[in-house]
């Protein structure tokens, strides 16, 4: 698949910089104009404030971007719910009819990793939906961290979600979920979801430790919840 990567991001990679990609639904879906441009850009200045190089990925017409200019984020805001929201499964059919889409936590690590970055940051990502048992319905989100290697750092499993079976499919398949500073998993706008955490680590190159063995041992993806 063709990526377009920015030069500032790949600049920053062939450099060995730090990379922090950053998904694009929020941008669309999540907040109105011109709230959402707003603040993806302050998102994107706090990342670099940090010494890191924000790369926000959404694709425009049929081409995925890795890194977005300002123009970009402008047109995509503005676009807001007309922009197609894209999770792994719908990659292939925006990228084929030239359409613009917005990445979910799903499509927004598989290009990362396409393009060679190793963490990405979100808010919540998604789960197994309550009254799984009828309907069936679990995010995607969750076997892209069993097989795809990228760091999510998040405030955990959006608090709308069946947190426990979430926490349950996510040891089925495999995927080592780690909270930063505390033994309970957050619940996105909450601290404590009332469940203890699978692991806890307390520092960041602790979490960096965990998620370097995970690649080595090409395990897939890591989440880090910071409440």
């Amino acid at each position: 698949m063709k990526v377009q990567v920015s030069r500032e991001v790949q600049e920053a990679l062939r450099l060995r910089k730090a990379v922090v990609a950053l998904e694009s639904t929020i941008l669309c879906h999540g907040m109105p104009y011109p709230n959402n441009v707003r603040t993806a850009l302050e998102v994107e200045d706090i990342i670099r404030s940090s010494g890191a190089v924000p790369a926000t990925i959404a694709i425009i017409e049929g081409v995925p971007h890795v890194g977005l200019g300002k123009e970009e984020i402008e047109m995509l805001g503005k676009e807001g719910h007309k922009v197609k929201k894209v999770s792994r499964r719908d990659l292939a059919y925006v990228v084929a009819s030239g359409l613009h889409g917005a990445t979910t936590v799903s499509a927004t690590m598989y290009l990362a990793h396409l393009a060679g970055i190793k963490v990405f940051v979100t808010g919540g990502i998604g789960g197994v939906h309550r009254g799984v048992e009828s309907t069936w319905d679990v995010s995607t989100d969750l076997r892209e961290l069993s097989k795809t290697p990228v760091c999510v750092v998040c405030a955990g499993v959006k608090s709308i979600l069946d947190i426990p079976k979430t926490l349950e499919f996510l040891e089925t398949e495999g995927v080592p979920v780690m909270t930063a500073g505390q033994d309970h998993f957050p619940s996105f706008f909450t601290a404590d979801s009332g469940m203890r955490s699978p692991m806890r680590v307390d520092s960041a190159s602790q979490a960096a430790s965990v998620v370097r063995a995970q690649n080595d041992l090409e395990l897939g993806g890591a989440p880090v919840a910071v409440p």
